[in-house]
C-alpha cells in the first residue's frame, strides 16, 4: 500500500469517525471492508481510485470465491459504495463507479424469536444460588422488557436508570439517545442482582456500569452472547438464539399486542421504519402458522 493509499484511507475512516459519527463496531466494519478492497486492488497493482465498474464487479466476484456468504457480501458492497461516495464527496474521483454495482440477491430472513413463554422458560432454568445467578436474570429481562441492542446493555450505566419514572436513557447506534419504558419486572429483577454486585471489589472506573462481571469490571457483548447461549441449552430451547434474538422477541411481542409500527420504532431507535417492518412479516408468519394448526379446514 503507496503512501497516498495510505493517506486516503486515513482520511476516509476519519470522516466516518467525526462526520459520520458512527459506532466503534460500525467503524471496525467499515475499515474491514476497506481493506479487503485495497488488498485487491493491490494485487491488481491498480490505484483504489483508478478502479471501474468491471473491476469492481470482479472484485464482488472474489468475495464469493473467498467463501463469503450472500449477506456478508452486501455488507461488505455497502462498504465499498460509502467510500466511493466519500472519494467523490473529496474530489478523489469524479465519478463513482458503484452507481451500477449490484449486490447478491437475498432470500427473505426473518430473525428468529422467542414468545414469552420461552423467555420465562429461559429465566426459569438458570440457577439463583449461583453467584451470577440474578445478573443473568436481570440481563434476559432486560433485553426483553427494554428491547436493548447488546451494546446498549453492555453500557448501560445507572445514571442512565430512572427507576422512579420507570425510564431508562440508552445511547444507541451514531451516540444517539432515546428514552425507554423499563418494566416493574427487568427493575424488580435488577434489584434483586443489587446486592452481589455491591458484595464485589469494583475496578476504578467501572462503579457506574449496571451489569459486571466476577472480576469488578463491565461486562462484554461476547460474555452475554455466551451466557445466553449456555442458558438456552440448559432451558432445553431448541431455537439459535443470541441478545439480538431478544430484541426480536419484544418488537415481536409488542407488534402482535397492537403496537403501532413506529412506536416500536422509536422504541428499537430505528432510524428507517423500513428496518422495523420486518416485524410485520414475523407477525404474518405466526397468524399463518396459527390459521394451519387450528383451522378446521386444515386440520385432518
Amino acid at each position: 500500500m503507496d503512501e497516498q493509499t495510505r493517506k486516503t484511507r486515513r482520511d476516509y475512516l476519519r470522516f466516518l469517525k467525526l462526520q459520520r459519527n458512527v459506532s466503534p463496531n460500525t467503524l471496525e466494519a467499515y475499515e474491514h471492508d476497506l481493506d479487503l478492497l485495497l488488498a485487491f486492488a493491490d494485487e491488481r497493482q491498480q490505484a483504489v481510485e483508478t478502479l471501474q465498474l468491471s473491476d469492481l464487479q470482479a472484485f464482488a466476484a472474489s468475495l464469493h470465491d473467498q467463501g463469503i456468504g450472500p449477506r456478508s457480501q452486501c455488507r461488505v458492497l455497502s462498504g465499498v459504495r460509502s467510500f466511493y461516495r466519500f472519494l467523490v464527496l473529496d474530489g478523489y474521483v469524479e465519478q463513482d463507479p458503484t452507481e451500477l454495482l449490484e449486490s447478491p440477491v437475498l432470500g427473505e430472513h426473518l430473525p428468529e424469536f422467542l414468545t414469552p413463554a420461552e423467555v420465562d422458560q429461559l429465566e426459569d432454568s438458570i440457577d439463583l444460588s449461583k453467584p451470577e445467578g440474578h445478573r443473568n436474570r436481570a440481563i434476559i429481562e432486560v433485553l426483553f422488557s427494554c428491547g436493548l441492542r447488546v451494546s446498549e446493555l453492555v453500557n448501560l450505566r445507572w445514571s442512565q436508570v430512572f427507576a422512579d419514572e420507570k425510564f431508562i436513557r440508552v445511547m444507541g447506534k451514531g451516540s444517539k439517545e432515546r428514552l425507554v419504558p423499563i418494566s416493574d419486572s427487568a427493575l424488580r429483577e435488577i434489584g434483586n442482582y443489587r446486592p452481589w454486585r455491591d458484595s464485589l471489589k469494583i475496578k476504578p472506573g467501572e462503579e457506574d456500569y449496571v451489569f459486571l462481571n466476577r472480576r469488578g469490571a463491565h461486562l462484554t457483548r461476547v460474555m452475554v452472547l455466551i451466557m445466553l447461549k449456555r442458558q438456552a441449552e440448559a432451558a432445553g430451547i431448541q431455537k439459535t438464539i443470541s441478545p439480538h434474538t431478544l430484541r426480536h422477541s419484544f418488537a415481536t411481542a409488542l407488534l402482535e399486542g397492537g403496537a403501532d409500527l413506529r412506536v416500536i420504532q422509536a422504541l428499537l431507535g430505528h432510524e428507517s421504519i423500513g428496518t422495523t417492518e420486518i416485524y410485520t412479516h414475523i407477525s404474518m408468519t405466526t397468524l399463518r402458522d396459527e390459521v394451519l394448526r387450528h383451522h378446521p379446514r386444515n386440520m385432518r
